[in-house]
């Protein structure tokens, strides 16, 4: 039922290409270092831009952005780490400003794709050791980010029950990729199963389509992530060069020579620049869906 009322609604709002993009404050990054173009890091924090928190799939903040009280840092506990706790408990007691963790990336899915392949009930176990005493510190806390597909829902399902009542989660972060009606209707099948629950949309992209689909899936996307107020974040997946985005060239907010393209550009708040994202000739590298970040820098130091 939620899922056809959210598409309805959306079918009537006419949606207008605008090259002027509102700026939000429910925008954050999706951290992907590129160790070979370390200049790149500094267009995320740039005065233009209106980013306020990120993340890149860690416990400890990136080297990166330790000069800069722009972003807000949000810590991931990826996979089964027995440190998580200590890791962010040392950075509060530090002064650091933590609001928010991130859980379990995409744990039904596979290591080839990123995902961190943990059982449900080991993830439980884990959560109820090294999340769940940060509540009491007054962080709130984010669900395992399944994947899109079937087995995620199953899988968070699982996780509920391994549970037992014992994992207090503030809000379900998604993952999409694919278009705007698919993503519109996943939403809406979140919302009908966790009412009471605001949602993060913490990776997505229209993977693997041409220039113009990709920027519509952006601009139409985004401005429904505005709209709705139990939608309290987002990150699109695309900070990174389009000569080696697995989701696709056209999906990346840089070109291959590091400027940004109009969906950069317009996810930092800022017009459309009209640079064209190109990919290269032949590349195979895995990050779409967040691999582990010490293959990617590996990787690219290489390039």
């Amino acid at each position: 039922m939620y899922t056809s009322i959210f598409l309805q609604s959306l079918l009537f709002i006419p949606f207008v290409y605008s090259q002027n993009a509102p700026s939000s404050s429910k925008r954050g990054l999706v951290y992907v270092p590129n160790e070979k173009h370390r200049s790149d890091d500094s267009i995320w924090v740039s005065e233009s831009s209106d980013l306020s928190w990120y993340y890149n799939y860690d416990s400890k903040p990136s080297p990166a952005f330790s000069n800069t009280t722009k972003l807000q840092f949000v810590p991931m506990l990826w996979g089964s780490s027995t440190t998580f706790l200590d890791d962010v408990t040392e950075q509060l007691n530090s002064g650091a400003n933590i609001s928010y963790v991130l859980t379990m990336n995409e744990p039904d899915g596979g290591g080839s794709t990123g995902g961190s392949a943990i059982p449900a009930d080991t993830a439980a176990e884990t959560w109820q050791r090294e999340v769940e005493p940060l509540k009491k510190l007054g962080v709130k806390l984010g669900a395992p980010a399944v994947t899109g597909a079937p087995s995620g829902f199953t899988w968070l399902q699982n996780f509920f029950k391994a549970c037992n009542g014992n994992c207090s989660v503030d809000f379900i972060p998604v993952h999409w990729y694919g278009n705007f009606e698919g993503l519109a209707s996943h939403i809406g099948q979140v919302r009908g199963t966790y009412k009471n629950l605001t949602i993060w949309i913490t990776e997505y992209a229209n993977n693997n389509v041409n220039l113009k689909e990709s920027q519509d899936f952006y601009n139409q996307s985004a401005s429904y992530f505005d709209r709705i107020d139990y939608i309290t974040h987002y990150s699109y997946f695309g900070s990174f060069r389009s000569s080696v985005s697995n989701v696709g060239p056209n999906a990346a907010m840089l070109t291959e020579k590091g400027k940004l393209t109009d969906i950069g550009s317009w996810y930092l708040g800022g017009a459309a620049t009209g640079n064209t994202p190109h990919g290269a000739a032949s590349r195979s590298i895995v990050f779409a869906g967040s691999s582990v970040i010490i293959l990617l820098t590996t990787i690219w130091s290489l390039l």
